[in-house]
């Protein structure tokens, strides 16, 4: 069973030959320096909303489904249910939102036809054919989604005279090269490591955590360094790096211990340092990078520190503190946000459950993520980035079998695309908010319905709102005293741009 592709791209096509319906998703890419998005005037009145839907038990997949009219309405009643945006209240500017570009994406990518990688391009990285993803990260060296463990240099090379990323070169340096490609050389793309290499590590493994051994403390610094300007010499501009992926795990996979404290003394003794020293001091150094659980404890513990925070740009997180049972923990994200306004939030990686061929089409995989965007981007999220773009049939490759969901997977058997509706709840905000948007006031009025909203360097306002519940559900988008009622299916995504 597959999701319907050709119906997007349909409704996709339609929608830019009736260009003048105003159904057609505008185009909102701005160059880096884009201006601050103006207002959008005195009044809504009678100002057409595009909706696009994306609904479980139909067919609809960011499918535009409707145009309607804002009308004066002024003060609502307690019994009508409303959004409310407030596009004079502005907060953080969007980075970007896309996902990561690893070894086993880029392997199963070259598996497919050139008609069907074309597709997968077009499906993410174009903003009209696809959801114009332009936020991207990659690993340095070696992590579980990698078909084995490699780094980049001879084993005890301490000085790295070895070093050199031919490895990449195979499979993941072209993919990712294609991919900046399909977004017009914009692209922004930020490197994180899983581990040192094993003879750094006090347990002399990549994998099964260990922590990095203070002796090789300058070499690990230089290591980055050195990736940064290979992946450059290759036509590849890195954004950033993260100082760490997920410091706190020990994994059967690639994975390396760091406490708040060696995190912050690495990045201020080391890492920082040699950045700066090397040339690179303009590029952006995420801290933490792991689960919203610990955050604030690490972020207050790092950011006390002068020395240590002036090399932080901003903060990453992940989705998975529900390991321990509980459910994601949003709060903590708004508390790091409130306390240290000066430091950004970015998601760096999130994957829904364990790989079961069973569930590709299960539905909560697309909630999952509509409920997490919506909330991290309303905690202060300048970024939001998934992780694999693109899978297996199983779920990999993934050398220690931590096969995982992506938002497509390629049938290697067939060559086929399968498209999970978390691509298309991913797409609800990836097509329709573009960088340097800024996110504005949005507020339901009942807790069936979350939202998030924001406007685009264009003037062009997107809502996102998520029904959760099994019931069909009658709103008002509701601004500045005119609304336009919505019908809201039964566990649905919409995005109302105007």
């Amino acid at each position: 069973m597959k999701i319907d592709r050709r119906g997007f791209l349909v409704a996709s096509s339609s929608a830019l030959v009736l260009g003048n319906s105003k159904l057609s998703p505008p185009a909102h890419d701005q160059p880096s320096e884009a201006p601050e998005p103006p207002e959008i005037g005195t009044s809504t009145q009678g100002r057409s909303v595009a909706v696009y839907t994306t609904a479980d038990k139909t067919n609809f997949r960011l499918s535009p489904t409707d145009t309607l009219t804002f009308k004066p309405m002024g003060q609502p009643q307690e019994s009508q249910v409303c959004v409310f945006v407030d596009p004079s209240k502005r907060a953080q500017t969007i980075l970007g939102i896309g996902g990561a570009l690893t070894d086993s994406s880029a392997e199963v990518f070259a598996k497919l036809s050139p008609a069907k990688q074309q597709e997968f391009l077009d499906a993410h990285f174009d903003p009209r054919k696809g959801i114009g993803y332009r936020l991207a990260r990659t690993n340095i060296h070696s992590c579980d989604f990698s078909s084995g463990s490699y780094t980049y240099v001879n084993e005890g090379d301490k000085d790295l005279k070895s070093f050199n990323v031919n490895h990449d070169k195979q499979f993941r340096i072209p993919f990712i090269k294609r991919a900046i490609a399909a977004t017009g050389g914009r692209l922004t793309l930020f490197a994180s490591p899983w581990s040192p290499p094993a003879f750094m590590k006090t347990n002399n493994d990549m994998l099964h955590g260990g922590k990095l051994r203070p002796e090789f403390a300058q070499s690990w610094a230089n290591y980055y360094t050195k990736f940064i300007k290979a992946y450059e010499r290759e036509g590849i501009p890195v954004w950033g790096i993260s100082v760490q992926n997920e410091p706190m795990a020990t994994q059967r996979w690639e994975s390396c211990i760091y406490s708040a404290e060696d995190e912050r003394d690495f990045l201020k003794n080391y890492l920082g340092p040699t950045m700066k020293r090397e040339g690179l001091g303009d590029r952006n150094i995420i801290a933490w990078d792991h689960n919203r659980d610990l955050i604030y404890q690490r972020v207050s513990t790092i950011l006390a520190d002068p020395k240590a925070a002036q090399y932080v740009w901003g903060i990453g997180f992940h989705w998975y503190e529900p390991w321990s049972g509980g459910d994601m923990m949003f709060d903590n994200v708004r508390l790091v946000r409130e306390n240290f306004p000066n430091k950004p939030l970015i998601f760096t990686e999130g994957t829904v459950d364990s790989f079961k061929a069973e569930d590709i089409h299960a539905w909560r995989l697309g909630e999952y993520y509509g409920k997490s965007m919506i909330n991290d981007f309303n905690d202060g999220a300048v970024g939001w980035t998934d992780w694999n773009v693109l899978l297996d049939e199983k779920g990999g490759p993934n050398h220690v079998g931590n096969f995982c969901f992506a938002p497509v997977h390629a049938d290697t058997r067939t060559g086929e695309l399968i498209y999970t509706n978390s691509y298309y709840y991913i797409g609800h905000f990836s097509k329709f908010i573009r960088p340097q948007a800024r996110r504005i006031a949005s507020s339901p009025s009942r807790s069936a319905l979350l939202s998030t909203a924001f406007i685009n360097t264009d003037g062009t306002v997107s809502v996102v709102v998520m029904n959760k519940t099994d019931q069909k559900i009658t709103y008002f988008l509701w601004v500045d005293g005119n609304a336009a009622e919505v019908n809201s299916l039964p566990h649905s995504i919409q995005t109302l741009v105007f």
